[in-house]
């Protein structure tokens, strides 16, 4: 971790913030800022609304640098994630304060800025209260533990007649304070990460925070105006800027520029021609002015010509193409699994069945448009902006810049909506740019939505062919899952790939999901880097990634066996969840295996009578079932569906959705159902409404006006459930995606009778399905 370190005068200004697009709440609520950024080397911070404004931070005592008790008792604790709304910080915070014993009423939370000593910065993947778990559930311990030690002192008894509770340490009738202990003992003793691991921790009998109802840190800042996102930064004398964006992510290159109708914009600049050493946005031009609504005017006046890159012609319809053609070659690819015998068993199958599912492409299509803002400041280029994985983006800000990384740091924002957007951090590098070419005066870029729509880091289309080899009695003996697609962390982060059984990288993120946990005899898994859509735009991380896609086809494969051979498909999928082998699970994330599976499928059953319900005519439910995010933090998940299909219209309407899920131990009950509901319906949406596609080399929609997400009219009854758990808490932000799509796609089937293998699932899908149907 470094050399242990103090995060001083954290509440301090940063130096000409302006008032943000909220005032006229703080105006309202009669309160000041609390919630902002600071110079260098400080951090921003939130406070609960009653938090005193001195808070003593030069004589707190930090044991770890994750927390630290100042002499009036407020516990601070540092947070490396970025929150975009699922309080993570809340929930992170539980974890120290509860095994420290903290009063809840006196913690408060600090997003943290860049610095080499935090460690790895990334918030992505559900993995924030996963990674977190065991690194904050000790220095929690580590503050505890001195606490009692200091305390036993100032009361003169052993520390072994001592116990901790809400901020105090008690003895008997007699009792001190955590803050009274600092201010009086004034500790200074730490811990280094392999002494907190020998520390011993509460039995989760003793929890007192987590997996309690508890106020969540952020709301008061969220609801009276005073939270402040990227895109409210402001510094004195700083000016705007909006980029023209070129007709092809890479390969454009600029002929000319002519700006003389832009000069007619009052608050009009200049325009740049952006050279990034780091190739992040080749070919831009920015245009920068006094005011973001005459960048915006003057941006749309200015006249680029270009000359367009390689892929100004590609359609969707390619890149699907491409895959299969993919999926053909045997020789290509990397194999994640790849068992023995695998071939021989399908040479001597009585029988072969396979079938093709398709995805278009996605857009992220988060509330706050992208936005930087950039400047150089006492020897430093500083990045604001909210960002989702600063570790991976701020080399890439100095390579464009061609500085050391340790001249760049990156301050912290709360981030309107991220879903995996803002994992990749390429927009702040043509805001680093434009203050470099400016002098290192401050600038705000900020996109407009069709820009940031144009500039998206899209899930890429996606291709899966899945195929079952069965023995003489119908049952499965081999399995074979191939998918291709864009690849982001090949694109992006290429050292985070991992390697498969046959020794070739690949992106774990565009095929995990295949990686099931059914017993289906020897299985090849095999995944297809489709380079011709990572050529024509950088595929993203969206939400659940590749486990948003490659469900939809082993759950809707799973489904067609079973109709096929007649059998009922849970009952189906139980006897396939053995959890033998592979399949037994590990500790400490997968204890129990395939068997924690089985039984949240079994409770979901029970909760949504699947099967012994009757329904309306055209009504059905359709199931499905999931380890959720990743083979090595499986949130077992288990998810039903009713949908009515209208034959007339094709309109498939949801009515009701049930999930159930393991994830271990809860942290944050309220936090864990609103991300798991924002995740089925996230899925819903692209199962039935969300997609766009891919029109000479770029996206075809463009605005709200054309993409058309899940609407609130569309939102279903929801009935989410948690089963009790102790064991290790694993993600649960991406989950309640998952199991959506193939359970609308079983659905329809179950109402209808008609088997569709594309999403999203349009009405004229639906109707074509039905006249085919009806022609047979």
């Amino acid at each position: 971790m470094g050399k242990l370190e103090r995060i001083a005068a954290q509440q301090d200004r940063a130096a000409g913030r302006g008032p943000s697009r909220r005032s006229f709440l703080l105006t309202a609520a009669g309160s000041a800022f609390l919630f902002g950024f600071a110079r260098q080397g400080k951090a921003a911070q939130v406070y609960p609304q009653d938090a005193p404004a001195a808070l003593q931070e030069a004589s707190a005592f930090e044991p770890t640098i994750w927390c630290s008790i100042a002499p009036d008792g407020w516990v601070n604790v540092n947070i490396i994630r970025a929150e975009m709304g699922q309080h993570i910080g809340t929930a992170l915070a539980r974890i120290i304060a509860d095994e420290m014993e903290a009063d809840w009423n006196k913690v408060r939370i600090t997003y943290v800025d860049t610095d080499p000593k935090w460690g790895l910065m990334i918030t992505g993947g559900s993995w924030s209260v996963w990674m977190t778990w065991d690194q904050f559930r000790q220095a929690g311990a580590a503050a505890r533990t001195v606490m009692v030690e200091q305390g036993a002192k100032l009361l003169g008894v052993a520390p072994s007649a001592c116990i901790a509770r809400n901020g105090q340490v008690i003895a008997g009738s007699r009792s001190i304070g955590y803050g009274d202990i600092v201010s009086r003992a004034h500790p200074t003793k730490t811990y280094t990460p392999e002494e907190m691991a020998k520390l011993p921790l509460k039995p989760a009998s003793e929890h007192r925070l987590i997996g309690k109802d508890v106020k969540a840190l952020d709301i008061p800042s969220k609801t009276n105006g005073t939270a402040i996102y990227g895109i409210d930064a402001k510094l004195d004398g700083m000016v705007y800027a909006r980029p023209k964006l070129p007709p092809t992510r890479y390969g454009s290159k600029v002929v000319s520029v002519d700006d003389s109708e832009a000069k007619k914009v009052k608050g009009y600049i200049r325009y740049i021609v952006l050279e990034d050493p780091s190739d992040t946005v080749p070919g831009w031009v920015a245009v920068l002015a006094s005011s973001y609504p005459a960048a915006i005017r003057a941006t749309d006046a200015l006249k680029v010509v270009w000359t367009p890159g390689k892929t100004a012609n590609i359609t969707e319809q390619d890149i699907l193409d491409y895959g299969r053609k993919q999926i053909a070659n045997k020789a290509g690819g990397s194999r994640v699994f790849n068992d023995p015998g695998v071939d021989e068993t399908f040479a001597k199958a009585a029988k072969v069945v396979e079938q093709t599912y398709t995805c278009s492409s996605v857009l992220h299509y988060q509330l706050e448009p992208m936005n930087a803002l950039a400047r150089q400041h006492e020897g430093k280029w500083e990045v604001h902006c909210g960002n989702q994985w600063q570790t991976l983006f701020l080399p890439v800000i100095a390579k464009a810049l061609q500085v050391p990384e340790s001249e760049v740091v990156m301050r912290s924002y709360l981030l309107g909506g991220g879903f995996g957007r803002r994992l990749n951090g390429d927009y702040a590098v043509p805001a680093a740019l434009i203050s470099e070419a400016i002098g290192g005066k401050p600038v705000k870029l900020i996109f407009t939505r069709s820009d940031d729509v144009l500039f998206d880091s899209i899930r890429s289309p996606s291709v899966q062919t899945v195929r079952a080899a069965l023995g003489q009695d119908g049952a499965i003996t081999a399995w074979q899952h191939h998918a291709s697609a864009g690849w982001p962390t090949r694109v992006m982060a290429s050292a985070f790939m991992e390697k498969g059984e046959d020794g070739k990288p690949y992106d774990q993120f565009a095929i995990a999901g295949a990686d099931h946990w059914y017993d289906v005899g020897p299985m090849l898994v095999r995944a297809l880097d489709n380079d011709l859509a990572s050529d024509t735009f950088r595929p993203g991380w969206l939400r659940s990634v590749s486990s948003g896609w490659t469900p939809w086809a082993h759950e809707s494969f799973l489904d067609e066996i079973a109709y096929a051979r007649k059998l009922d498909p849970v009952d189906y999928r139980l006897s396939l969840l053995d959890s033998k082998g592979r399949n037994a699970g590990s500790a400490p994330n997968s204890v129990g295996g395939a068997s924690r599976q089985a039984n949240v499928l079994r409770h979901l059953v029970e909760k949504c009578g699947y099967g012994k319900v009757s329904l309306p005519a055209d009504t059905a439910i359709g199931i499905a079932t999931t380890f959720g995010q990743e083979r090595n933090m499986p949130t077992w998940t288990a998810g039903a569906v009713q949908v009515h299909v209208d034959r007339k219209t094709g309109v498939v309407t949801c009515q009701k959705i049930w999930l159930v899920l393991d994830a271990g131990t809860i942290i944050d009950p309220d936090g864990a159902a609103a991300q798991t509901e924002g995740g089925a319906l996230w899925g819903l949406s692209m199962a039935l409404f969300e997609g766009t596609e891919i029109v000479d080399g770029n996206v075809r929609d463009r605005n709200l006006n054309t993409y058309t997400p899940l609407r609130i009219a569309d939102v279903p009854e929801m009935d989410v459930e948690f089963l009790p758990s102790t064991e290790k808490p694993m993600g649960l932000g991406e989950p309640g995606v998952t199991t959506i799509a193939p359970a609308v796609g079983n659905a329809i089937f179950n109402a209808v009778g008609v088997r569709l293998r594309h999403l999203p699932i349009r009405p004229a899908d639906v109707l074509k399905g039905l006249k085919e149907k009806g022609n047979a």
